[in-house]
């Protein structure tokens, strides 16, 4: 693609760098901890995932920008997963797998999706379209981040103040934040305990953000019935953790979305293009807020 769409400029897959001292843009999971060293030139380094949390970014020099990927791939891989649990736990199909596994028969009735209220915590370049797509559904859904959005049909909650009336209003709790300082730990005991009582959780977010034994608290008090998590901490989780063998959590390997291939680099090029020509690149982090 680079030798397609920038031919001028010689593109290089690690550890073939060639002169590092000529390199001006890297993309990467995580780059060198000596960057300013092994790239003493570095102008822009893209993170290939969504977010920048794997980076060190207080030992990145303030003179190389930091993008974040923010590809359609991203989006989509994203609404396709927390629909599928949203789905799963509302028609009960992770209650029906396990009376499979019991040789069980025994049907219930069926709600409408009307009846469930669902939140996504996070409403950036993830959680607004799931929150979109939710509704298409016929959730009633909110959702809550540091600002107030305006999405037609979506009623957004902002700020601190605002979270407690956010969690009353949630049956289907959806984690899609950045994992920042503010943020580490924000899945807790405290936050569980102003769900409604037998409320599920969704976690796309990062393991970072879950207290894992107020989640093993709130599975004992009734506060919730299920938890769906896309992530934990560490990844993989040790074999004797008892999320593996709980049976009101799923767990899926860190797989609901992932950057493509295609789309991706067509969003380097597209990023380098504009930085070239002085304009804004998307998804450029805010080192302040770190994402």
């Amino acid at each position: 693609m680079f030798a397609r769409e920038l031919p001028e400029l010689p593109f290089h897959v690690w550890p073939d760098i060639d002169d590092p001292q000529k390199v001006r843009y890297l993309a990467a999971w995580q780059p060198p901890e000596n960057l300013s060293e092994v790239f003493p030139n570095l102008e822009v380094l893209f993170s290939v995932g969504a977010g920048v949390d794997q980076l060190n970014i207080a030992t990145i020099p303030q003179s190389i920008r930091i993008v974040r990927m923010m590809e359609p791939g991203l989006a989509e891989g994203m609404m396709e997963y927390v629909l599928w649990a949203v789905l799963s736990y509302h028609r009960k199909m992770f209650h029906y797998a396990q009376q499979q596994g019991q040789h069980v028969w025994q049907g219930g009735a069926n709600i409408s999706a009307r009846a469930f209220r669902v939140g996504v915590m996070g409403m950036g370049a993830l959680g607004t379209p799931v929150l979109e797509k939710l509704a298409q559904f016929g959730y009633a859904c909110n959702g809550w981040s540091r600002s107030r959005h305006n999405i037609l049909g979506i009623k957004s909650y902002a700020g601190p103040e605002e979270l407690d009336a956010f969690l009353a209003s949630t049956d289907i709790l959806i984690c899609l934040m950045p994992l920042t300082d503010a943020t580490r730990g924000i899945l807790n005991r405290e936050l569980f305990a102003k769900l409604p009582k037998g409320s599920c959780l969704i976690n796309c977010g990062r393991g970072g953000h879950l207290v894992q034994d107020d989640l093993l608290w709130a599975f004992d008090n009734g506060q919730l019935s299920q938890a769906v998590l896309d992530v934990t901490d560490p990844e993989p989780l040790p074999k004797e953790h008892p999320f593996w063998d709980h049976p009101s959590i799923i767990l899926t390997p860190h797989v609901a979305s992932s950057s493509r291939v295609e789309s991706g680099g067509e969003m380097i090029l597209k990023n380098i293009t504009q930085y070239e020509r002085g304009f804004e690149m998307t998804g450029e982090i805010s080192r302040s807020l770190g994402y």
